[in-house]
């Protein structure tokens, strides 16, 4: 049988996972009595309540006797590295644009990574049922940006397709009332257009590792594309590690892709898309040969991480309420088994403390990982991201990014202030029908705590996309600070209406009525640039006096609802934030309001 390996690549929420959905309907992979859920391919909870893709996915299907292998990618910048790693398991990618949102700051980004890996692209324009496109605006765009990443000349002549993978329809015509059913126009553009693996069966083996899964059976494996050779179950091979030593070990288990089903297989061949298991501590980018016939390829470069958080054992008084898993022990044995799967992730223990440094590609990287803790029913602490500092040619460094900003027409004053405010620098300026795309140039520092700001400003309507550029020489501002102070509780206890009514017209409230609290949690933001302690547990003193029933008619304004990213986002470098299976809080580090006060006056005259 013959075969095709793809990459799906696009910016994110394209619609790479619908289409996919598509591809397998299309080539039969379902029985029909078979329920398949919408995005099949994201299998994790968080995947599915966000909608986007965290980890690459493998799958195949069969169509016109050939073996398509599909792998899913993700579309957002912190899990770019999966990208550039699955290049190297290809031969050919489908690049998907949105019909209506044209090229975006990550279809450069996947782009790039694919002509430097010379994977020959067919762009798939996708949303094309949607109102007001232009499909002819969408395809010079397309077409400028592979002339701005130089892409080699055969490829400026790149076939198209169009789609609607919401519904399912497919055809070759730039006009969407020729769209037919069924994506039998994609299929046969991969077919005619992506070549057949460049493999040879008859040499000694050589499989890369490209991807790594964690199974808590057989442990690590190391999932790529065998470029030469076979491999079977049992088979003694040699692995050429990243430090230029080699170690024996022998194929305990075989895994190939069907559908969108793992199985075990008892060999494999040059071409194949295979998943390994039987070394511990296998890694991206090592090769596995036979002994006797060595023959790494070179090494897969990494991308560093750009972030950094401290994560720590729960402090608060209400530890242990909630969690299940609250110990160092229990917390470090979780975080090194997600370093076993997830190599753009670093984690390394403060001595003597109970606490960890995590390095990871960005905020929703890391909280991803938080949350997936969360619900596993840990404990922890964590404090505010910071960007990683880096050393070169003896100048301190800083990590910058490329935003582009697609915001209605009447906010574009609001955000370009406060970019302007961030020390962003604005590089280019479209103006289109009822909405204006900026581009900007800005330190990672500069857009910590700016996503949930922007939304506010923009009333949900903006969007906001970002990619790591480079390193530049760090500028010494207060980039990523706060600059509003925050209500801290100043007692312990349950929030009452009475002190809450008091309270109100200090700031807004992130807390209800109700809600357990202690001193030193951050219960709201204040209105001016500095914290103010307030007792938002004082009960009304009772008298033998018959008041009227006024008291029970107070009305109070809804308190701001604050999700996990837009905490990380909102803290300071002096605050925490408290996470549990049940809830999250803000607190500041010193809970005792007077030794605070002491800290923060000694810190002040300090900086003087």
């Amino acid at each position: 049988m013959k075969t095709r390996n793809i990459a799906i690549i696009a910016h994110v929420d394209h619609g790479k996972t619908t289409l996919l959905d598509q591809l397998l309907k299309s080539s039969g992979a379902f029985r029909e009595n078979e329920e398949v859920a919408n995005r099949v391919m994201d299998s994790n909870d968080i995947e599915r309540e966000r909608g986007i893709t965290i980890l690459a996915k493998t799958t195949s299907i069969i169509y016109k006797d050939t073996k398509i292998n599909i792998l899913d990618t993700p579309g957002h910048a912190d899990f770019g590295g999966e990208v550039e790693r699955i290049m190297n398991m290809v031969d050919g990618c489908l690049l998907l644009v949105d019909a209506f949102e044209g090229t975006m700051p990550q279809t450069r980004f996947v782009l790039k990574k694919a002509l430097q890996a010379h994977v020959k692209p067919i762009v798939v324009i996708n949303k094309v049922d949607r109102a007001n496109i232009n499909i002819n605006q969408t395809l010079d765009e397309v077409l400028d940006l592979f002339i701005e990443l130089d892409a080699p000349e055969e490829y400026l002549e790149f076939p198209v397709v169009y789609t609607s993978a919401l519904k399912g329809t497919s055809s070759l015509s730039p006009n969407p009332a020729d769209q037919n059913p069924g994506m039998d126009a994609v299929l046969d553009m991969i077919l005619e257009h992506i070549p057949e693996p460049d493999v040879d069966i008859n040499q000694p083996l050589q499989l890369q590792i490209a991807l790594l899964d964690y199974n808590d059976f057989v442990g690590r494996i190391g999932i790529g594309t065998i470029k030469k050779g076979t491999i079977k179950v049992g088979d003694m091979v040699t692995v050429s590690r990243l430090d230029g030593s080699t170690k024996n070990f022998k194929v305990l288990k075989l895994f190939g892709f069907q559908g969108i089903h793992r199985l075990e297989i008892e060999s494999a061949s040059a071409g194949d898309m295979v998943a390994v298991a039987g070394l511990t501590d296998i890694n991206v980018g090592e090769t596995i040969n036979l002994p006797n016939h060595l023959d790494p390829l070179p090494l897969i470069r990494l991308d560093e991480p750009t972030l950094q958080m401290t994560f720590a054992t729960n402090s608060s008084p209400l530890c242990g309420k909630e969690g299940k898993f609250l110990t160092a022990r229990k917390i470090e044995e979780r975080l090194f088994r997600e370093v076993q799967r997830d190599v753009a992730l670093r984690v390394q223990r403060v001595v003597n403390t109970e606490s960890w440094i995590v390095s990871g590609r960005g905020e929703l990287h890391l909280s991803i990982l938080i949350e997936n803790m969360r619900r596993e029913g840990f404990e922890l602490e964590v404090g505010k991201p910071q960007v990683i500092i880096k050393e070169i040619n003896g100048v301190k460094c800083e990590p910058y990014e490329d935003v582009i900003i697609d915001v209605p027409d009447e906010y574009v004053g609001d955000v370009m202030v406060q970019m302007g405010d961030r020390g962003a620098e604005l590089v280019h300026m479209d103006v289109r029908e009822a909405v204006t795309i900026l581009r900007y140039v800005i330190a990672s520092r500069g857009l910590l705590g700016f996503v949930g700001n922007f939304l506010t400003l923009t009333k949900g309507f903006g969007i906001l996309s970002h990619t790591y550029k480079e390193y530049r020489p760090v500028v010494s501002t207060d980039l990523g600070e706060r600059q509003i102070g925050v209500l801290v509780a100043t007692e312990s206890g349950n929030a009452t209406p009475y002190a809450i009514e008091h309270v109100e017209d200090r700031g807004t409230l992130f807390i209800a009525p109700g809600t357990e609290v202690y001193e030193g949690m951050i219960v709201g933001e204040h209105r001016y640039n500095f914290d103010l302690a307030v007792n938002v547990v004082m009960k009304k003193n009772l008298t033998n006096v018959r008041s009227s029933n006024k008291d029970n008619t107070v009305v109070l304004k809804s308190p701001r609802k604050m999700s996990l990213e837009a905490c990380f986002d909102y803290i300071n470098s002096d605050e925490l934030v408290e996470i549990t299976p049940s809830t999250f809080r803000m607190r500041k580090k010193i809970l005792n309001t007077s030794e605070r006060k002491k800290y923060d006056a000694h810190h002040k005259n300090g900086e003087e």
